[in-house]
């Protein structure tokens, strides 16, 4: 699209925790016309290489202070079972929050800064995830909770650095989607097949697409400054969290087994997004045809 309309478009398929790879996208830029006016910093890994000190630290998602114990889905069986994880120690917190936090967003805007690199009204976004309580034990208050904690507060930092800019950092608390990290966290493929159904039935149902448009047109560039909640991040989490919605959810959630899930719960939908987000169960594409490597 962007070809199309006669504008650059350029991807990098690397590491992008990398020194090399800021320097490279650093160098593709100053060799583009104009400045940069949005960096979207969007990254889930299970690992990351320190650039400075070659250490590479890895990601966990477990409970704090105490084991967890609740419910979960196998989503290729629909059987409900059982599950519980131990409590993360310390050593596994402070990696998390190595390699979730606010560092490495830190650093790309520090590195496109300094190339003088970042247009007046700069705008920076990360994205989060707050999600119910239901889910709080596993994420909010988890390990992954605690990296989400560090990005907050690296958004009130990058705020002051671009202050000189007129520029604004961001954390946008997102809606939940089907994705390869949410896909192995406990309990959240169950709380999202039952969310997806009960979204979808009241008529408020987004994927990723139509989520970040709601972020863009109807947060980040409307004229005016973008409405905020009380810890500064931007929500586009309303839908998903609206009142109806989460006990509608928690109704089903203490009713749901492995023998009314399909009917409590978007299962069709879940395998849908989690296929085509792999590559697999794509309209028009035929998987029985040869493939050249």
């Amino acid at each position: 699209e962007a070809k199309g309309a006669g504008l650059p478009c350029v991807s990098l398929n690397a590491d992008a925790f990398s020194t090399e790879v800021k320097a490279e996208t650093v160098r593709r830029l100053a060799e583009s016309p104009g400045k940069v006016d949005l960096v979207v910093y969007s990254l889930a890994s299970p690992v990351r290489t320190d650039p400075s000190t070659g250490q590479m630290y890895k990601s966990v998602l477990k409970p704090i202070g105490k084991p967890y114990a609740s419910q979960s889905v196998d989503m290729m069986t629909g059987e409900i079972k059982e599950f519980s994880v131990e409590a993360a120690s310390q050593e596994e917190i402070d990696q998390t929050v190595k390699v979730m936090g606010g560092e490495d967003w830190q650093l790309w805007i520090q590195a496109l800064g300094e190339a003088e690199l970042l247009a007046p009204g700069v705008a920076t976004v990360a994205f989060s995830y707050l999600g119910p309580k239901m889910t709080y034990a596993i994420y909010r208050e988890g390990t992954i909770g605690r990296a989400k904690e560090d990005l907050e507060r690296t958004a009130g930092l990058l705020t002051k650095r671009l202050a000189p800019l007129g520029g604004r950092a961001f954390v946008s608390v997102n809606k939940a989607l089907v994705t390869r990290s949410s896909a192995v966290i406990p309990v959240v493929p169950l709380y999202i097949s039952l969310l997806f159904k009960v979204m979808k039935e009241k008529g408020i149902h987004e994927g990723c697409i139509e989520q970040m448009y709601r972020l863009f047109a109807e947060r980040l560039y409307t004229g005016h400054p973008a409405a905020v909640d009380a810890e500064g991040r931007i929500r586009i989490d309303d839908l998903e969290l609206r009142e109806d919605v989460q006990q509608e959810v928690a109704r089903r959630w203490q009713e749901v087994a492995s023998d009314n899930f399909e009917r409590l719960g978007d299962v069709a939908g879940y395998r849908k997004d989690f296929m085509n987000i792999h590559g697999f169960g794509v309209d028009g594409v035929d998987y029985d045809a040869d493939v050249e490597p």
